[in-house]
């Protein structure tokens, strides 16, 4: 790894039309390279979360093996170079899509070489499926979504298993409403929905055994609970009358059916969400149920995780939909999710992030100080007052912080532990295996 390869990760972010996110990377007016062991970075604009540049988002590409050539092309199937302590086993036959990753140590790793000869990832998309594996012996490690049809187990204890979970996550699950698509274009109709649900009690159902009892009230994580004010969000309890009364001041009316109805129109709108997670299939129906009671037709549909992240969400071919939203860093920062400048269209090659179609105003200055605000006061209170817009608005509706699970055998020993940021398997390396 050299200062090019910092230099040709850069201008592959900044110029590529499949980026995800150039948050921070914008900011930077050069990235030169005075030896190979030197890289100064130049700012054209402070970004308060510098340090987290060049890191786990995107990580540091080989000049010397893409440079010139169809990085896409090349690393779209899988591909053999590796800068960590693992890589692919065979190569690109080390990723067999939508079914196993295999990696193997990387024999030229700089620092500590992992003794684990070889850890396969399998994809279980079905979660009850997923924990039936592990009891059947067929997986050792479990990183998965929380799922309340195990928590009887998990409460008693897995014998030869140790079960760690923690709230304090980098993750917040919510309702992401399309507020460019009716009928949440209508700031009355979002706060209407808000309105409907006693969100307190959908968590408490949800998560309760694990601890977790209240709804999370921003869109800021419980890692960075520092910047998030939940006065923004925590006014929207259930009441119906203030359902009626927001709707009927929309020219909506009940109809015998009991559903809201505008012009001989009924209100009725599409949750989508991940096929396959038994508790998102649980939480749609609860909603479902609720948004009946309140007079709103909710309908579910369900969709692989790479076309609800892949197309669903970037396109805005949705009303409403449910996930969770993971921070990337030990930093605020939701420009990313809610600035305008980043609604994904054809000029930005669709790349945006912004998939709710967020443009409220006053939220894009505030957004944009939280990112560059390197004094922790101004930028802490700067966050605050963008949550509270954001609830003033209803944008979308924050609903849990989606706590962290790992199940692992106790034949796998070190430092496992859950990075809020990294995952369960950013220090694996270190881990040992007994037996």
């Amino acid at each position: 790894i050299t200062s090019t390869d910092f230099k040709y990760t850069f201008d592959q972010i900044m110029s590529g039309n499949d980026i995800y996110d150039t948050t921070g990377y914008a900011n930077i007016e050069s990235v030169a390279t005075p030896d190979p062991t030197t890289v100064v970075v130049s700012y054209k604009e402070r970004f308060a979360g510098w340090k987290g540049l060049f890191g786990s988002s995107y990580g540091i590409m080989p000049s010397h093996l893409l440079e010139g050539k169809n990085r896409n092309a090349l690393m779209k199937d899988g591909y053999t170079f590796s800068g960590g302590p693992w890589k692919l086993d065979g190569g690109k036959s080390g990723w067999k899509k939508g079914v196993s990753i295999s990696l193997v140590p990387n024999e030229n790793y700089w620092g500590t070489k992992a003794t684990i000869k070889k850890v396969v990832f399998r994809f279980i998309t079905d979660t009850s499926a997923l924990f039936q594996a592990f009891k059947a012996g067929e997986v050792d490690f479990l990183y998965p979504q929380p799922q309340p049809d195990w928590f009887p187990a998990v409460k008693g204890g897995i014998d030869g298993a140790t079960i760690k979970a923690t709230a304090d996550t980098s993750s917040v699950e919510a309702l992401w409403l399309n507020n460019s698509k009716p009928p949440f274009d209508n700031e009355s109709v979002r706060k209407a929905i808000a309105y409907s649900l006693d969100r307190d009690a959908i968590v408490k159902r949800l998560f309760g055994p694990l601890g977790v009892n209240k709804a999370w009230q921003s869109f800021n994580p419980p890692i960075v609970a520092a910047y998030a004010d939940p006065a923004g969000f925590s006014g929207y309890t259930l009441d119906l009358a203030k359902v009626a009364e927001l709707m009927s001041s929309q020219g909506y009316a009940k109809g015998s059916d009991g559903y809201w109805a505008k012009d001989g129109t009924k209100l009725s709108f599409s949750l989508k969400t991940t096929v396959g997670n038994k508790r998102r299939e649980l939480t749609a129906q609860i909603l479902q149920a609720a948004f009946k009671t309140a007079g709103f037709e909710m309908k579910i549909k369900t969709q692989d995780a790479g076309v609800l992240f892949g197309k669903t969400g970037p396109s805005g071919d949705f009303e409403m939909t449910l996930y969770a939203q993971v921070a990337t860093g030990p930093e605020p920062g939701n420009c990313a999710i809610f600035c305008s400048v980043n609604i994904p269209t054809e000029a930005n090659g669709g790349s945006g992030n912004n998939w709710t179609r967020t443009n409220v105003a006053g939220l894009d200055e505030l957004l944009a100080k939280v990112d560059i605000e390197t004094d922790t006061v101004q930028r802490i209170s700067d966050s605050k007052q963008a949550d509270l817009l954001t609830g003033l608005s209803a944008t979308s509706i924050p609903l849990d912080p989606l706590p962290n699970t790992l199940i692992f055998r106790n034949s796998i020993r070190g430092p496992v532990a859950d990075n809020a940021t990294m995952g369960a398997f950013w220090n694996m390396n270190l881990w040992t295996l007994k037996g």
